[in-house]
């Protein structure tokens, strides 16, 4: 059988899927949760779960395609911002089916997460993904702080226009500052978000690993917050408490 991935592109996709290789974090997760046998391979940046016992490829951006290759998987799911076109393509060149994702919004996660776990897999429709969706059902409250939120420093960098996180802080009532900067991911210098029109950093622990004696520390005008990486960045599982748990943060 054929399906079409998020990029519009036809790929084999034997049903149901049995040997699966995960190139994104989050969806290795994902996957975890709902048929955990099926995963063969996953990347050294999955750690989620923490007792996920498979074979690793490398990284996102440098899979070693040949240990995917010798894995025989049924299935490779990829991301458009995580991973190289140039892996996806060579991966189906060798042959192998890759199901490439494209999220950038919450109700996209949603949409993409369905569509590769019914029509890919033909696993059905996760009880953890119907749960994530109610959690976000309701409207997002009004008079939200006024955030940035970074994900690298020494050059200083973060989150901009048109990514998934960004549409996580709009759905949570907060305005991200940077929302209309030029690029998803744009540079910036310290006072550009350190400064009077700001009510609240949020810090992550991913990409970089951001801790309470690495980053709270540069800011001397606004105040900041530790947060998790993976509910801000994350589409799996984490959807289902990560809009209670932001809230907090938020307040």
């Amino acid at each position: 059988m054929t399906g079409t991935d998020d990029l519009g592109t036809s790929v084999p996709v034997p049903r149901p899927g049995r040997r699966v290789v995960s190139l994104v974090p989050s969806l290795t997760e994902a996957l975890a949760a709902t048929r955990p046998e099926a995963i063969v391979g996953a990347t050294d940046w999955c750690t989620h779960p923490a007792d996920l016992d498979v074979a690793r490829v490398r990284g996102t951006k440098n899979p070693d395609r040949a240990a995917i290759e010798a894995l025989e998987p049924d299935l490779v799911v990829a991301n458009q911002e995580e991973n190289r076109e140039l892996d996806v393509r060579r991966l189906r060149d060798a042959g192998v089916p890759v199901w490439v994702t494209d999220v950038r919004t919450v109700d996209q996660a949603f949409a993409s997460m369905r569509r590769l776990f019914t029509e890919a897999l033909g696993w059905g429709v996760p009880a953890w993904l119907e749960q994530a969706e109610r959690a976000w059902a309701a409207p997002p409250p009004a008079g939200g702080p006024r955030v940035v939120v970074p994900i690298w420093r020494d050059p200083w960098m973060a989150v901009g226009s048109d990514t998934f996180t960004g549409d996580v802080l709009r759905r949570l009532g907060a305005v991200n500052v940077l929302d209309d900067a030029e690029g998803r991911y744009p540079h910036v210098e310290l006072a550009e978000i350190d400064r009077e029109g700001v009510d609240l950093v949020l810090l992550p622990d991913e990409p970089y690993v951001f801790t309470a004696d690495d980053g709270p520390e540069a800011f001397t005008q606004v105040p900041t917050r530790l947060v998790s990486g993976r509910l801000l960045t994350w589409y799996g599982p984490s959807l289902v408490h990560a809009r209670d748990e932001l809230a907090v943060a938020l307040r």
